[in-house]
């Protein structure tokens, strides 16, 4: 069995600063967003694949903690993690790195769920496509 993670370094550009050189708050959830692109690469479930299937799988919930600053000309190192569910969401777990110094910047979180691209309309049930990929991973939560 195995945790189903991911790892992605972000060289942080000038434009995702704020007026003291800080990664500007917003900008965290571009990483997160950038993170979960990497771990379906990765893992071989990415968005194209669910919309494929005829879902979305828009967010719902996000919390961000941020804990330490990262500048620019440094590297953000994102661990990003999934959660194991038994009902239809998708949960991630997040922690952001400041590569230089290696403290934890942030913290955080998203849900998703699905949504059939036809009417839009929530799915309440974990789609058989999801939870036929879901048992392939061999995976245990961390």
């Amino acid at each position: 069995m195995k945790i189903l993670k991911s790892t992605l370094i972000i060289p942080v550009r000038f434009s995702e600063t704020d007026a003291m050189g800080v990664v500007w708050h917003g900008n965290y959830l571009k990483f997160f967003e950038d993170a979960r692109e990497s771990f379906g690469k990765e893992h071989g479930m990415e968005y194209l694949d669910v919309y494929g299937k005829g879902y979305f799988i828009p967010i719902v919930k996000s919390e961000i903690s941020h804990k330490a600053s990262i500048f620019y000309g440094e590297d953000a190192l994102i661990h990003v993690t999934l959660e194991k569910h038994e009902s239809a969401k998708i949960v991630f777990r997040y922690k952001v790195i400041n590569n230089t110094t290696k403290q934890v910047a942030a913290t955080g979180m998203t849900m998703q769920v699905f949504m059939f691209v036809s009417d839009r309309t929530l799915e309440l049930i974990k789609p058989e496509f999801y939870a036929i990929w879901e048992e392939a991973q061999n995976w245990i939560d961390g």
